[in-house]
């Protein structure tokens, strides 16, 4: 019998204890990265509800969203487009600061990354408060891309961040979530 989606990534999920600070409990998707069945079977899940359909693009988040964002892209047969930390871009960019629970930071992408119009789903490892992907959708809207989905493997839904990215009027699919942080 093949375990099901929630087995699988529960066991090739690594939760770390008191990290970055202490009380925090860090879902490390390292291991589910370098499990090759459980890493084909996350990016079949998150691609599977768009196979088929228009996408323009797959917007990843620094740096777990490269990877993934990169597999979901090759599946789709899409565009990919980096959002990164700031300074990190060498062209012309677009940026937008939002807050973090320690401060401000800044992320920015391409400005030709994206064109008005295309039809775009960002995709990150996980949603906790939902602060970067809400910068991150504010970034895409900023340069006209009509964004289809957020998609990220892990749900932290006591931080709210999935409710956060909805009230934007953005669809997100997770494939897993995990109660306290």
């Amino acid at each position: 019998m093949k375990p099901s989606l929630e087995d699988t990534l529960l066991a090739a999920i690594r939760t770390i204890p008191d990290y970055p600070k202490p009380g925090i409990l860090f879902r490390d998707i390292t291991t589910l990265l370098s499990n090759a069945r459980a890493f084909r079977r996350a990016i079949d899940e998150l691609v599977h509800p768009y196979a088929g359909k228009k996408v323009d693009k797959i917007a990843g988040i620094e740096a777990r969203g490269f990877i993934l964002g990169g597999a979901v892209a090759h599946q789709l047969s899409a565009g990919f487009v980096p959002i990164r930390k700031k300074g990190k871009l060498p062209y012309e960019t677009v940026r937008v600061a939002y807050s973090l629970e320690y401060g401000l930071d800044e992320m920015e992408m391409h400005r030709d990354g994206v064109s008005p119009g295309e039809k775009v789903i960002l995709v990150d490892d996980l949603i906790a408060t939902g602060g970067t992907a809400a910068a991150a959708v504010q970034l895409l809207r900023q340069i006209g891309a009509d964004i289809l989905a957020a998609c990220f493997v892990i749900d932290l839904p006591d931080l709210g961040g999935r409710d956060k990215l909805e009230a934007l009027g953005v669809p997100v699919r997770t494939l897993i979530g995990f109660e306290g942080h």
